[in-house]
């Protein structure tokens, strides 16, 4: 199958709207093309499945597919956060990137695609005063543990919102520290949805988090700390 009619697959997978098709294969041509893109896989025919269809499977989650603010922690090169803007034209999605690098490349994927709803934050999660208990949605993808996830987006969800964290199979000593750093965090364990967003796809997961009380206002704690003094103690 060719990456357009891979899309085409997608799209109709997913209900996307009319265009949504149009602006992802802009955001695929631009990985493929841009020298200065911040990820190991570029080429389409590869990248339609390792970074659209599996930013896309978080749509079968009711807290993304109906929240109308989305932080996306670590977004990278755009995935899922510039994805689910351009899946979800209703929701203002904040991709949040601390590297200035790849906050150039989110503002020119953002340009490419013209995805309007989204907007790049060159920030730290930890520094970004402006996103604090605001979001419906937190996602992260490939970017730390379960426990540091916690820490991340607890401070940056409104009260019932979500954390979506897309990894693998993870260990039970880190599905346990994430536990406990949860509920320090004013979050409770969810669900652990198994994903396959593509034949062959082997051990990817969402794992969900509620924020059901008031994050701790000694939360986020300054820049750094969250990986060196981890909450939920050994994982």
């Amino acid at each position: 199958m060719t990456a357009p009619e891979r899309l085409h697959e997608l799209a109709g997978r997913h209900v996307l709207g009319s265009g949504a098709r149009t602006r992802l294969a802009a955001l695929l041509e631009l990985l493929a093309s841009d020298a200065m893109a911040p990820s190991a896989v570029t080429a389409t025919a590869a990248a339609v499945d390792i970074h659209v269809a599996d930013s896309l499977t978080a749509l079968d989650v009711p807290a993304i597919s109906a929240a109308r603010r989305i932080a996306d922690i670590g977004s990278g090169a755009g995935f899922p956060g510039l994805v689910l803007a351009i899946a979800l034209p209703e929701a203002d999605v904040a991709l949040v990137e601390s590297n200035r690098r790849k906050c150039d490349f989110l503002e020119r994927a953002r340009a490419a695609s013209g995805t309007s709803n989204a907007t790049v934050v060159c920030a730290r999660a930890e520094a970004w005063p402006a996103g604090l208990g605001g979001h419906d949605v937190v996602t992260a993808r490939a970017v730390g543990s379960l426990a540091l996830l916690c820490e991340y987006a607890a401070p940056l969800l409104a009260l019932g919102g979500t954390l979506v964290a897309w990894k693998g199979a993870a260990p039970a000593g880190e599905r346990s520290a994430g536990d406990r750093a949860a509920r320090e965090l004013g979050l409770e364990p969810g669900a652990v949805l198994r994903t396959e967003p593509y034949t062959g796809s082997a051990g990817h997961h969402l794992h969900m988090y509620l924020k059901t009380a008031d994050t701790p206002s000694s939360f986020p704690r300054r820049p750094g700390a969250a990986r060196k003094h981890p909450l939920g103690g050994s994982s």
